[in-house]
């Protein structure tokens, strides 16, 4: 819906950076901290109208993002696990991509829903109806996963039957740096190196499992070097430089589908980037992290630092930037109109979580339906 198209084809030579060569901190970028181009071989010549549109989705995630937080604290919402600070590597990885590809994510991702054309029906599954789920196949997508990790292992099967059927799609997988330590992680690459399925690991490694630091997670020095264990290509790359994250998943696409026999199809790219907010609004990162440490990342904004390099080529002014705010308001709007115009029974909670009830699951529907017969709905929604 959002998305223009895209035609630029970049050489799988930016994959033959060998991280044990680099520094840890010595990552794939293009745009630095202010919009200025550091790595003019790197630049992909896209369209001024798909440049335009991908900072239009970037601002969309953030605004988006905002909304879904006071929805929440509205009561109008669940639980909602914010983007701010991820929108480069989100939309930029994703418009690298064919329209058909397939996308798995974790629960954090909507910048990648953004960039497919984000259906209403997707608020649904934050205010608690499955069928917001549902909606995501029609864009490509898998269901929201919020067990850590265990879709890495799906994603890999996806692909992998995608090789052998010779669908030329690529199966790209987003999770976060927490999902590393997991076993799944683990059993999805070999998996992937073993068969060699045209996979696309995106670790979005925004430097915090809830309130657990990146340091913690592995004494590795980069997280994207664990793919040499395993037989295939990993790249680390400034998160937060929508540019970078475009060329290096443009590369990894490729790559996916035009293996040469020298390097296997997979690749692991390490987004390096920062959570701005809370890990859910559930979260209160102020107990384990300190405002300095998040104005430092502030500095490396992903929706400034394109801004200004968007200005700097004639692409963006003022009035195109009104233009884009007035339209995202809009669009926001009608979402939320539609997602809370869709009304359903209290009852529909309990038809989801087993394929056959169990007798305490049934308890609890029966409870609740006795507290509806004795007090009404209108009295269990009252506000205390």
């Amino acid at each position: 819906m959002y998305r223009a198209s895209i035609g630029v084809v970049m050489s799988r030579d930016v994959l033959e950076c060998d991280l044990f060569d680099r520094a840890p901190d010595d990552r794939i970028r293009v745009l630095d901290a202010d919009g200025t181009v550091v790595a003019p071989e790197l630049e992909p010549d896209l369209e001024p109208e798909t440049l335009r549109s991908m900072y239009r989705d970037m601002r969309f995630s953030r605004r988006f993002d905002e909304r879904m937080i006071s929805l929440q604290r509205q009561g109008r919402l669940g639980t909602y696990s914010s983007l701010a600070g991820q929108e480069g590597s989100q939309i930029g990885s994703t418009y690298a991509l064919a329209d058909d590809d397939m996308l798995s994510f974790q629960y954090r991702e909507h910048g990648a829903l953004a960039a497919r054309g984000l259906p209403w029906e997707y608020l649904l599954y934050w205010m608690g109806h499955e069928d917001g789920n549902a909606a995501l196949a029609g864009i490509e997508v898998f269901p929201l996963n919020i067990s850590i990790a265990s879709h890495l292992p799906h994603a890999v099967g996806w692909s992998w039957a995608a090789k052998l059927s010779g669908d030329e799609r690529v199966g790209v997988v987003h999770f976060g740096d927490g999902s590393t330590s997991e076993g799944d992680f683990h059993e999805a690459m070999n998996f992937a190196g073993v068969f060699d399925t045209p996979t696309i690991f995106f670790c979005n490694n925004n430097q915090w499992a809830i309130s657990v630091p990146r340091e913690r997670q592995t004494a590795s020095a980069t997280i994207a070097q664990k793919a040499h264990a395993y037989g295939f290509t990993g790249v680390q790359v400034d998160g937060m430089d929508p540019l970078a994250t475009y060329v290096v998943t443009e590369a990894a696409r490729e790559n996916a589908l035009e293996a040469d026999g020298d390097r296997l199809r997979p690749t692991l790219i390490e987004a390096v980037q920062y959570r701005y907010g809370a890990h859910t609004t559930a979260d209160d990162p102020s107990v384990y992290r300190d405002d300095e440490e998040v104005e430092r990342w502030r500095e490396r904004d992903p929706i400034d630092r394109f801004e200004a390099y968007l200005r700097n080529n004639g692409v963006l002014d003022d009035d195109r930037i009104d233009a884009i705010e007035t339209e995202i308001e809009e669009t926001l709007e009608t979402l939320v109109e539609r997602a809370e115009g869709v009304g359903g029974d209290p009852s529909e909670m309990f038809e989801y979580t087993y394929a056959e009830p169990t007798s305490r699951l049934e308890d609890q529907r029966d409870y609740l339906e006795s507290l509806r017969e004795t007090h009404g709905d209108e009295a269990l929604l009252e506000d205390e």
